[in-house]
């Protein structure tokens, strides 16, 4: 359960956030406080594109950047529902993308899976949070989606200045 003094300091974050106009500069600062708020292993910040079908990864922690198809594991049903995801037995779960576990060596043990939505409510983005110790619960996913929309204007913003945003929405690399 997260304490409601998470949300106090949640509005420090905010702060520090808004100091930090990129995405290369920001999503580590949100993957660090997802982790530290929710117990969770890892994070992953995924931007979708929807004219490429695809999500990207400039932040997964432990691994190199990660390309999914909008079709694909948890993260793509996630964009696919706009709704958030809880799987505490990934492994068992057929929406479940094995392929990155498979390359990085890592074992997911559960997930939480939640669309960042822009003003507009269509999904940008998604974050997911990894492994955290006796799963994820109901009281988690409700502070996330609270997170994830307090994000949601900061990651539109950037993703509409950002240089590499900007290219990868065009389908440039």
């Amino acid at each position: 359960m997260i304490a409601a003094t998470s949300y106090t300091a949640l509005s420090e974050f905010g702060r520090s956030l808004l100091k930090r106009p990129t995405l290369s500069e920001g999503l580590p600062m949100i993957s660090e406080y997802a982790k530290q708020v929710s117990g969770a292993e890892r994070c992953s910040i995924f931007i979708y594109n929807p004219k490429l079908k695809m999500l990207w990864t400039t932040l997964a922690d432990g691994v190199e950047k990660i390309m999914v198809h909008q079709d694909d594991g948890i993260v793509g049903h996630t964009v696919k529902d706009a709704k958030p995801i809880l799987v505490n037995n990934p492994y068992e779960d057929d929406r479940f993308f094995h392929a990155v576990d498979n390359k990085t060596g890592f074992v997911t043990e559960n997930i939480a899976s939640i669309p960042i939505l822009d003003s507009s409510r269509h999904v940008i983005g998604v974050f997911q949070l990894l492994n955290k110790p006796g799963g994820f619960s109901r009281e988690d996913a409700k502070f996330m989606i609270f997170f994830a929309h307090y994000i949601s204007g900061y990651i539109e913003l950037a993703i509409l200045f950002d240089d590499d945003a900007t290219l990868l929405k065009k389908g440039i690399e």
